[in-house]
């Protein structure tokens, strides 16, 4: 008997085991680091959304000296959360991108300003320093600044001064720069939380100024779709990470604990997280994780609006898809 139970227990665990090893890794590289941005993931990974479609998922945090392009063209990572402006010009340089999803409906980008500078409209930018991101987040400030017919060379009477911004809010605080950019879930609560108030800032968002573009969409490497195993996995994780998405927006503090959980720095608080996330279910709220060609065509509108040095110089061709998403969520 003590034979037979034993070779139940080893068979038992084997079969186990063969169902752990039958899980499909995927590696998801973010585009910045843990924080409520990228919630919908660690919350589809914490829930065992992953694990219910026999996903095991790895969840890369970015940062200041990681490139989500570099990292997929690598073979890093197979999927990477990109902003479309950065991914469409990569596109254009020769990296295959394609946009299989899109969490994100809103943009949450805009220009923070120093209201006792004398600005109270997009006209008054001219002639002032502005702070702006660069590695690829730089396109959409460009575009806007294209459509107002603003020169960023810092010459000539109708041009702005440019300060290549670090992932910080000191330009403002310093008072280096007149504005700087800001995202309305993280750095312009950092200025709330220097001690500045509301009273004392006017924000532009892009959304409003009608030149916003897609952020945080999800990309791969087009060549890898041609592999059905490989889209089989994508439909799955599209999936669970929508289901992820719809879950932290319904339940916005825990979905802060799981990613303050998930933060292996200890740099993020909780007052931070819980706020950002209330602020990032507003951008993710309206998407089924389908990507709308609507706000496809006015990303590019906007992209190729650039001017003498638009973001990109022609309309993409196959940059993204609905093939994931339509078997994903029907």
């Amino acid at each position: 008997m003590k034979i037979l139970v034993k070779s139940a227990l080893a068979v038992g665990l084997a079969m186990a085991a063969s169902a752990a090893m039958a899980a499909d890794e995927v590696k998801l590289q973010l585009k910045w680091v843990t924080q409520a941005q990228f919630a919908g993931y660690y919350v589809a990974k914490d829930k065992g959304f992953y694990s219910d479609e026999d996903l095991d998922v790895t969840i890369l945090p970015g940062g200041p000296d990681i490139a989500p392009t570099q990292v997929v063209a690598g073979g890093g990572a197979d999927v990477m959360i990109d902003w479309m402006p950065s991914a469409l010009a990569a596109r254009e340089k020769g990296l295959p991108l394609v946009n299989i999803a899109q969490p994100y409906k809103h943009s949450g980008m805009m220009l923070t300003c120093w209201k006792d500078a004398g600005i109270e409209k997009p006209a008054d930018l001219v002639n002032r320093t502005l702070g702006v991101w660069f590695y690829g987040n730089e396109y959409p400030f460009l575009s806007w600044m294209a459509h107002l017919g603003i020169k960023t060379d810092g010459k000539g009477p109708d041009s702005v001064e440019v300060l290549k911004q670090g992932f910080n809010v000191d330009p403002l605080l310093q008072r280096q720069a007149d504005c700087i950019s800001t995202m309305t879930y993280n750095e312009y609560w950092q200025v709330i939380d220097a001690g500045v108030s509301p009273e004392e800032l006017i924000t532009f968002k892009y959304e409003d100024q009608g030149v916003a573009t897609l952020e945080d969409g999800l990309y791969v490497l087009e060549d890898k779709l041609a592999d059905p195993a490989f889209e089989d996995k994508m439909v799955r994780f599209v999936r669970a990470s929508m289901k992820g998405w719809k879950y932290a927006e319904e339940n916005p503090d825990e979905a802060a604990d799981i990613v303050l959980e998930n933060d292996a720095t200890g740099a993020q608080t909780e007052k931070h997280q819980k706020r950002m996330m209330g602020e990032v279910a507003k951008l993710t709220a309206g998407s089924n994780g389908a990507l709308d060609p609507a706000d496809y065509e006015r990303t590019v509108k906007t992209l190729l609006a650039g001017g003498s040095d638009p973001v990109i110089t022609k309309e993409p061709e196959g940059a993204w898809t609905h093939a994931i998403t339509d078997k994903a969520l029907n």
